[in-house]
């Protein structure tokens, strides 16, 4: 592993200088590779660095060790120092996993209502918000595709990206089905109901990322329309793309511009193609291991929110946390930290193995 790290050290000084050659300077897009090579490096090399530096103070340490006057404060930092070191190197090992080449991406986040009518799409309404305000105090933009209301303010349907720098990392163990227990608004005789909610995280891609031959695609216009079905403008710039061989289908209705709708459709369609393409892959090489986060299969249950009990439930990694109220208005990174500790420790165990 150390002479792994040497490496990526040497090639963090190469490039760290080659980003004051003139070639480079002078060249936006080589400019921008090496500041964001540099990026992804420096984590590695500032832990490699620490623990090289705790390496070095026990070292020292140790020559003290049979000094008659010193000899028992080089003991006490010898111990410091070796559980320092223990805790650089478990850093490091997490550091060297492999990277998630969609982490830094935008996300493309589905919401679709599920068992439970009305109550489910009021609970989609209640998710739309908590990721809006979690992307918000994060300070990222959201921005709607897709919306179907219902009359009561619920959503049947909600497509929505989500732009900001490591959007896709933080959100991507969101995707699975969220069950609610609570007593619906709709309910006059105070029963708890349980329903559930479907939400797919995608990365979103650019459409020439993932090849689409347009003779598969079957694209329409439409007005867009709003709750109840209520025109909100007169001119048919919403679009409907059908990918005909796999009958996935996208629709775009939040701009005024066709073409800028038909442009988000094709982004959406194209990472949607993409994630089912991933997932046909990773079922072939994963089919006896499963991720302790699990797979982000819609159709698994990930987490229950349990509103007469103030409780938040996710099932992936046995975590409760009686905050409901907090977390419903966003307050996600608690859940989320715990996620990305869980798959970190799933990853390192099976590089150990």
């Amino acid at each position: 592993m150390f002479e792994k790290l040497a490496e990526i050290e040497k090639k963090y000084i190469e490039v760290s200088e080659s980003l004051e050659r003139p070639e480079v300077y002078s060249n936006p897009d080589a400019y921008a590779r090496a500041a964001r090579e540099l990026k992804e490096l420096k984590p590695v090399v500032e832990g490699y660095r620490r623990w090289r530096d705790i390496s070095e103070r026990c070292d020292e340490a140790r020559q003290l060790l049979s000094d008659p006057e010193l000899g028992e404060m080089a003991r006490e930092e010898l111990e410091d120092a070796r559980r320092g070191l223990d805790e650089a190197a478990e850093e490091l090992k997490i550091l060297l996993l492999p990277k998630d080449p969609n982490d830094e991406r935008n996300v493309i986040i589905e919401i679709r209502g599920g068992v439970g009518g009305e109550e489910s799409a009021l609970f989609a309404s209640d998710l739309f918000r908590m990721y809006s305000m979690y992307a918000e105090a994060r300070r990222w933009r959201t921005q709607i595709a897709y919306i179907n209301e219902t009359e009561l303010g619920g959503i049947k349907e909600i497509s929505f990206i989500v732009e900001g720098a490591g959007a896709y990392s933080r959100l991507k163990f969101e995707s699975g089905v969220h069950r609610v227990q609570r007593v619906p608004v709709t309910e006059s005789s105070g029963r708890i109901q349980t329903s559930a909610v479907t939400v797919a995280v995608l990365p979103e891609l650019e459409e020439v990322e993932f090849e689409i031959n347009p003779a598969d695609l079957q694209i329409d216009t439409f007005r867009s329309t709003g709750a109840g079905g209520q025109k909100v403008n007169k001119t048919e710039s919403a679009i409907r793309i059908t990918h005909i061989p796999t009958g996935t289908v996208v629709e775009c209705q939040d701009e005024r511009s066709q073409y800028k709708n038909k442009d988000r459709a094709m982004k959406i369609l194209a990472s949607r193609l993409a994630d089912a393409e991933r997932k046909k892959r990773d079922a072939a090489v994963a089919a006896e291991r499963k991720s302790q986060v699990g797979s982000g299969d819609r159709s698994e249950r990930i987490r229950t929110y349990n509103f007469p009990q103030g409780r938040v439930t996710d099932h992936r990694i046995n975590l409760t946390l009686y905050k409901i109220d907090q977390i419903m208005n966003g307050a996600l990174d608690e859940l989320i930290d715990a996620l990305i500790t869980a798959d970190q420790a799933e990853k390192l165990k099976g590089a150990e193995e």
